[in-house]
C-alpha cells in the first residue's frame, strides 16, 4: 500500500509540476484562459487534499490513483491540450471513468458512515457494493440534470442539445459503475474479505 501511495504521490506532483509548466508556457502565449485552466488544475488538487484532511478520511490507494488520473484526462488532455478533437469520444471515456470512481467514492462513505467497534461483527461487503452501484449511478442522473439544467439557465451546450448525448452518458457512468461494482464483489468473495478490507 505504502509502495502504491508514493506512486500517486509521484503522479500528483508530476501534475503540480505540469500545471506550472503549462501556466508559464501560456503566459509567455498570453493565453489567459489556458493560464487560469492551470491554475485551476492546482487548486483542485489542493482542494481534494483539504477535503480529504477536513472529513478526516483517508482515501483508498485505487481511488486517489483514479481521482488523479481523472483529472490528467478532464483538467490537461481534454482541456488544456484540446484533444476533444483529437481523441474520439474522450467525453464519452470520461463518464466511463466517473462510475468508476463514483463506485469507489460510494465505498469511501459507506465505510466512513458504517464505522463499526472492535470486537462486534463487521458491516456487510454485499451491502456496500449494493450502495457503491447506486450511488454511482444516481450520481450519473445527477450530473446529468446539473448540465441541463446550467445550459438552459446560461445557454451553454453541455448536452449539444440532445436527448441521445444525455442518455449515452448515463450509460457510460452506470456501465463504469457496474464493472466496478463487479470488481469489488469478486475481490470480496475471493478473499471472503470484510467491507473495510475489499478496497
Amino acid at each position: 500500500m505504502k509502495g502504491k501511495d508514493r506512486w500517486n504521490d509521484l503522479f500528483e506532483f508530476a501534475m503540480y509540476v505540469l500545471a506550472g509548466g503549462c501556466f508559464v508556457y501560456f503566459l509567455v502565449k498570453g493565453n489567459g484562459a489556458k493560464m487560469f485552466q492551470a491554475v485551476l488544475i492546482a487548486a483542485v488538487l489542493l482542494l481534494i487534499r483539504l477535503v480529504v484532511k477536513w472529513t478526516k478520511s483517508t482515501m483508498f490507494t485505487s481511488l486517489r490513483f483514479c481521482v488523479l488520473l481523472f483529472i490528467f484526462i478532464t483538467m490537461f488532455l481534454a482541456n488544456e491540450f484540446g484533444y476533444y478533437g483529437v481523441i474520439p469520444y474522450l467525453d464519452k471515456i470520461e463518464h466511463l471513468f466517473s462510475g468508476v470512481i463514483l463506485c469507489f467514492i460510494g465505498l469511501l462513505i459507506y465505510t466512513k458512515a458504517a464505522d463499526h467497534p472492535k470486537g462486534t461483527e463487521p458491516p456487510s461487503s454485499h451491502v456496500a457494493v449494493w450502495l457503491c452501484l447506486f450511488f454511482s449511478i444516481a450520481m450519473a442522473g445527477v450530473w446529468e440534470i446539473y448540465e441541463f439544467a446550467t445550459d438552459h439557465l446560461f445557454g451553454l451546450n453541455s448536452q449539444n442539445g440532445s436527448l441521445l448525448d444525455t442518455m449515452t452518458d448515463i450509460i457510460c457512468g452506470t456501465s463504469g459503475a457496474i464493472l466496478t461494482a463487479c470488481y469489488l464483489a469478486l475481490k470480496a468473495r475471493k478473499r471472503a474479505l470484510p467491507l473495510v478490507d475489499i478496497r
